[in-house]
């Protein structure tokens, strides 16, 4: 099959990766191999292929504001008027989570608003704050999912904008203990910008007992035929459980999942039984949202580096946003629930 150039457009957009033979703490570039089968839209197995490159060794935001003395860290990104903008959460000596507002014109230099665009403001974030956003822009609208927490529950909840700034709560889509399998906390709202059979799609974490009696978070899929109002779209995870995997104990969605010929690519997070993260992929069904069509089996990137290793949770890599910038992806994650970190993404497609 004729190879298709890295990127051939923002509107085809897509990520995969392959176990990586070794980590160093330079730059190290990783490039990783996967052939899907079933691929949406080919007649053969498509070939997909990264090379990730951190960069930076240090990193590129840390906590260093009154209302961000804890953490700074966990950011969604999008391109607007020629800017990266990153929406990230930080933490103060209370554990209170709020949003703060970054922007910057090379995508790794961020000059950060002197306070958040984002603060607790209702019950269901009283005291534990508004957590972990992630963002896509829709017909002019910008959809932010985030963590309401408030020292009790953790429950998935939306926001609207039209510029990044001033924002309109629509309050908790995805109550806690009430899904169709999930019977604890919810989390981490990742939005397919495009329609698939009339409806709105969003992958989802979901926390539920096990019968080994563990809890344990999972992926699910809800629907939405207006963006507000959304519905568990299954009635088990669309990812299913690996012991001893390295997402054995975590699957959680990351950035926005971009639609492409092979289907619908998402990032997201795994943690193992120790608690390592680090983030991997899932194809979908373009054409059936719940159908997964094939999975890594390890992540493209772990905590190598001091700074991702020790921190306020140690052992994390969170990859929350991705922006394309300059024929490149760029993605951007929490590191030990501390810092920011950004990572150089090259996709290619055969």
């Amino acid at each position: 099959m004729r190879g298709i150039a890295p990127f051939p457009s923002p509107n085809v957009q897509g990520w995969t990766v392959k176990r990586p033979h070794s980590y160093t703490v330079s730059l190290v570039r990783l490039t990783f191999l996967f052939l899907t089968a079933c691929a949406f839209g080919y007649q053969a197995h498509a070939q997909i292929s990264i090379q990730a490159e951190r960069a930076s060794e240090l990193p590129i935001l840390k906590p260093d504001l009154p209302w961000a003395s804890s953490g700074l860290f966990n950011p969604t990104a999008i391109q607007r008027g020629g800017r990266t903008v990153l929406l990230f959460r930080a933490s103060d000596d209370k554990q209170t989570s709020r949003i703060g507002y970054a922007e910057s014109r090379d995508g790794v230099h961020f000059t950060t608003r002197p306070h958040p665009v984002m603060e607790p403001e209702t019950p269901y974030e009283a005291e534990g704050g508004v957590e972990d956003p992630r963002l896509v822009r829709i017909h002019g609208v910008y959809y932010l999912t985030y963590t309401g927490y408030n020292k009790h529950d953790a429950q998935l909840c939306l926001a609207t904008s039209r510029d990044l700034i001033h924002w309109a709560r629509k309050g908790v889509i995805l109550p806690a203990y009430q899904g169709s399998w999930n019977t604890g906390w919810t989390k981490s709202g990742a939005i397919l910008p495009q329609k698939i059979k009339g409806k709105w799609w969003m992958y989802y974490l979901g926390t539920r007992k096990d019968p080994d009696g563990e809890s344990r978070d999972y992926m699910g899929l809800a629907q939405s035929a207006d963006l507000i109002h959304w519905f568990d779209a299954s009635s088990q995870p669309v990812l299913e459980r690996r012991p001893g995997a390295f997402d054995a104990r975590v699957m959680e969605p990351g950035p926005a999942p971009r639609l492409t010929k092979a289907g619908i690519l998402l990032l997201y997070n795994g943690a193992d039984e120790h608690l390592v993260y680090g983030p991997a992929w899932a194809l979908f069904d373009a054409n059936d949202p719940k159908r997964l069509l094939a999975r890594a089996d390890a992540p493209f990137l772990l905590p190598t580096l001091e700074w991702e290793r020790v921190g306020n949770v140690p052992n994390v890599i969170f990859l929350e946003g991705a922006v394309w910038r300059r024929n490149q992806w760029i993605g951007y994650y929490g590191a030990a629930d501390k810092y920011v970190g950004a990572v150089r993404l090259r996709i290619r497609l055969y």
